[in-house]
């Protein structure tokens, strides 16, 4: 304004007013209110080198010991960062973020109910078949629901066969002829072993019992009759749940399910690196579950997974915590016994002679940070205890804020819930 003035005045005074001061147009990205701290921490730094130190007191080589530590805006430190090394479960990591990639988390896995025959006072005259499309967590429970679903449509007798279609498992059984015979024995009561018992009773008070006996044997196909009929369709939980699920207890057989129904160990790697926009030699894998030292990732792609699977949960009311055990708040699995901070949330690997951690620490100061170790040599328990402690000292360096989900993420999977089975009688 003042300058405005000036301008006049000197106009009405026929002087020439001096030059206005050119003042550079700043981008709003570029204003101090968004200027974040992407500066070195010395503390930090300390830490690592202290950790990789004592590891080598203890007779483990440093080159076989690696680290990437970032938040989100900034490096914090690394040792071979960028190597692919052998690191077990956290292949679990790729598994995860190429199912979120591929299906988002409220998809569910359907496992079809059918009929080859009619039913007359209970009898099933034919066959039953079932029909799996990649459930990775078909377990007794599920199957006690579907049994008592189907005595509710008046089968309490097959005359014929138990077939089994396409992608089916049973109690982590990837043999679909024992998954067959699994699903047969839990369909009866009669002939419930103890431990079916035992799992019948996390059900809910006053659950039926189903009772169905099948006369014929378990048979595998390659496909659904022309004239079988419609029975009910069974849906897993969600894959938020199944994931969840896996990563706490680092069920192998149910991570190489969900990266077959994704297309395999290749698929996962490609839709993996590219997400996690790190090259593809980062991430090199011959399974979806870790089993194998050809499996190999670095430490700054396996960060890069963990952060490319929170940004796809950006419009999701869950985050990465809650697909993954975390400390204090997860009492059992892969976790229980462990040392951590409470509050970060961690995917355990642990293979021959490869001990692997990594996750995401929830700090005040530095908002989330990300780390990976891949630890090699013959002293597991050594490495968990040695990374157990480099995670408290950098607690105690920040200030932890542990993420609270808006959603009850923390509370037990509801196994064999009847709603999940929806009837589709045809």
């Amino acid at each position: 304004m003042l300058d405005l003035l000036a301008l006049i005045l000197g106009n009405l005074l026929g002087k020439t007013p001096p030059p206005i001061e050119v003042v550079p147009v700043v981008a709003w990205q570029e204003a101090k209110v968004f200027d974040v701290p992407t500066q070195s921490d010395p503390v930090v730094e300390s830490i690592i080198a202290d950790y990789l130190q004592r590891l080598s007191s203890l007779g483990f080589s440093s080159n076989r010991q690696a680290i990437w530590l970032q938040s989100d805006w900034a490096y914090l430190g690394d040792h071979q960062a960028k190597t692919p090394l052998s690191a077990a479960s956290l292949t679990k990591i790729a598994t995860s973020l190429a199912a979120l990639e591929t299906w988002g988390t409220g998809h569910r896995f359907e496992t079809e109910f059918l009929k080859v025959g009619t039913v007359e006072n209970g009898v099933l005259k034919g066959d039953l078949i079932v029909k799996g499309s990649g459930d990775p967590l078909f377990v007794r429970e599920e199957a006690i629901a579907v049994g008592n679903k189907l005595n509710e449509l008046g089968i309490k007798q097959v005359s014929g066969n138990l077939i089994i279609v396409d992608n089916f498992a049973m109690n982590f059984k990837s043999d679909r002829q024992k998954s067959g015979q699994l699903l047969q024995l839990a369909f009866n009561s009669s002939r419930w072993t103890p431990l079916i018992k035992k799992q019948y009773q996390t059900l809910p008070p006053n659950t039926p019992k189903p009772q169905i006996t099948i006369q014929g044997t378990v048979k595998v196909e390659n496909n659904v009759p022309e004239t079988a009929q419609r029975l009910l369709k069974h849906q897993s939980l969600t894959m938020a749940e199944l994931l969840k699920q896996m990563n706490i207890y680092s069920n192998n057989v149910m991570s190489e399910m969900i990266a077959d129904s994704v297309g395999g160990a290749a698929v996962v790697s490609e839709v993996a690196a590219k997400a996690a926009k790190v090259d593809s030699h980062e991430i090199q894998l011959i399974n979806g579950s870790g089993l194998g030292v050809e499996n190999r990732i670095s430490p700054r792609a396996s960060v890069g997974m963990l952060i490319a699977m929170e940004e796809k949960l950006q419009d999701n009311p869950l985050n990465v915590a809650d697909l993954f055990p975390m400390g204090g708040r997860d009492k059992t699995g892969t976790v229980q016994w462990r040392n951590l901070p409470d509050g970060v949330a961690v995917k355990t690997g642990t293979l021959a002679q490869v001990s692997a951690l990594a996750g995401v620490i929830p700090t005040k100061e530095r908002g989330p940070v990300w780390f990976a170790i891949i630890n090699h040599g013959p002293n597991i328990d050594r490495f968990r205890v040695e990374q157990d402690r480099f995670l408290q000292r950098l607690a105690n360096h920040w200030n932890l804020t542990p993420v609270v989900s808006p959603v009850k993420a923390t509370q037990p999977v509801k196994l064999g819930d009847p709603k999940r089975n929806i009837q589709t009688e045809s």
